[in-house]
């Protein structure tokens, strides 16, 4: 097999396909062409660097070892197996395929072994989940995890490009005391506000999309259908940077000093938890790294067996670009670029 791929980048033109060519530069990923694609609108675009933005048709699909996915649910369901098909490994950014019982849902640091498994799609799950289980996983391994009660407070950069320019022009019309249009991508203001509201109700849940995400993704990362999650997601006025407030449950004891240990081992790490010194996690330090961030590591009052702590990543990076590029890196490493098996998910 060649070291050398042809790779796709779909969706190329968004903030987390922009993302994930610069990633694929900056790391170094073995590429002989890296081809980007997006909407019939933006085909034809020129991106420095890279080179003509080309629409996705069975013609401009052919000829590719592997092919990174940012562009909707919608997009990934009818143009990956098409890629997978065309001899391609595809890692999607949707969640189109996280639930599939054929496609393994891999996080770098937590379950790369799931890997060898694909055939033809990985599954990169959604950024709130993405940056939580990379911290629970050495605490899930250590004793277990029985129950998680998770609030997200998630910026508006989760949304797309749209809703950062909604949250900054409502910012300021309201510190200029002008009237703020009416929203757009949001069903009230974000500007100066807190919306119990992230993702979307469907018919018949008292869930969001994003809760239900939470649920059902970290129990397939973790191999662990027992494991109970209760979860609150929440959007809120930050441009970057995704927090959330962690109760874990575990099966045996683990003290606040242990878990701070072995969270300082984990890769992909950083804790900073120093409460007198006002050192903990903020949006703002995370921003720009590919490390989730831990702190406010404590013992839970209410239940011997639980602690409380808080989790902050960059939501654009390690929630999406990064991971994706390092599962990339790992099926390049393993040898797992030509896809295994016959076939593709159904």
């Amino acid at each position: 097999m060649s070291e050398d791929y042809r790779i796709a980048v779909v969706g190329a033109t968004g903030q987390v396909g922009t993302l994930m060519l610069k990633l694929l530069r900056e790391r170094e990923f073995p590429a002989r062409e890296i081809v980007p694609f997006a909407s019939e609108r933006s085909a034809g675009r020129e991106i420095e660097g890279v080179g003509v933005v080309q629409p996705l048709t069975d013609d401009t699909i052919q000829g590719f070892d592997l092919a990174l996915f940012s562009a909707g649910g919608s997009t990934s369901a009818e143009w990956a197996p098409r890629f997978v098909q065309s001899g391609a490994v595809v890692v999607d950014n949707s969640s189109r395929w996280r639930m599939s019982d054929e496609v393994p849902l891999v996080v770098a640091e937590v379950n790369p072994g799931a890997l060898t498994s694909h055939r033809g799609i990985v599954a990169n799950p959604n950024c709130s989940t993405m940056q939580m289980v990379v911290a629970l996983f050495p605490l899930h391994d250590a004793a277990g995890i029985e129950r998680l009660v998770i609030s997200t407070y998630q910026a508006v950069s989760g949304t797309g490009k749209k809703a950062v320019d909604e949250l900054l022009d409502q910012s300021h019309a309201l510190l200029h005391e002008r009237k703020i249009e009416p929203p757009q991508a949001y069903a009230h203001q974000i500007a100066f506000n807190v919306l119990p509201h992230a993702g979307s109700f469907a018919p018949g849940d008292d869930h969001t999309d994003e809760e239900r995400k939470l649920i059902n993704e970290t129990r397939k990362i973790l191999d662990d259908p027992e494991i109970r999650v209760s979860a609150t997601c929440v959007r809120v006025p930050v441009v970057n940077g995704h927090s959330e407030a962690v109760n874990v449950q575990t099966r045996d004891q683990l003290s606040a000093d242990d878990a701070r240990e072995l969270l300082r081992a984990a890769p992909g790490v950083t804790v900073l938890d120093d409460p007198s010194q006002a050192l903990y996690p903020l949006a703002t330090n995370a921003t720009g790294s590919d490390d989730v961030f831990v702190g406010r590591i404590r013992r839970d009052p209410g239940h011997e067996r639980a602690l409380d702590m808080w989790i902050v990543a960059d939501n654009l990076r390690k929630g999406a670009a990064t991971n994706a590029v390092q599962l990339a890196e790992l099926l390049h490493e393993r040898g797992l670029i030509a896809p295994r098996g016959a076939g593709v998910p159904a």
